[in-house]
């Protein structure tokens, strides 16, 4: 059984057991969380579609850790114009494990 969810404003496939990387949620590590933002639930060549939620659909997961990403680097220039830019970014992540998918 499978389900596409939304957190963060983006959309992931997920699956009973997995381990997702998603944008950081604020829960305490060891925490379950219920994730209700289910836009389609899947099994085998069976699927049930939302629009734009499958009504009582639910996705429990439990908090892994919380980290950063690795380091991407910006680099802004103008050819002749004596004009150089670097700027970088760690984006913060949640990882999950994926628990049980009702609905």
């Amino acid at each position: 059984m499978y389900a596409v969810i939304k957190t963060g404003g983006k959309q992931y496939r997920v699956a009973s057991g997995e381990k997702i990387k998603v944008e950081q949620i604020a829960a305490d590590v060891g925490q379950e969380i219920v994730i209700d933002q289910v836009l389609a639930v899947g099994s085998g060549s069976e699927i049930k579609v939302g629009t734009p939620l499958v009504s009582g659909a639910t996705v429990t997961a439990t908090v892994l850790s919380h980290g950063k990403h690795d380091k991407v680097h910006i680099f802004k220039m103008r050819r002749r114009k004596h004009y150089q830019k670097r700027q970088g970014h760690r984006q913060q992540f949640t990882e999950l494990q994926i628990g049980a998918i009702a609905g």
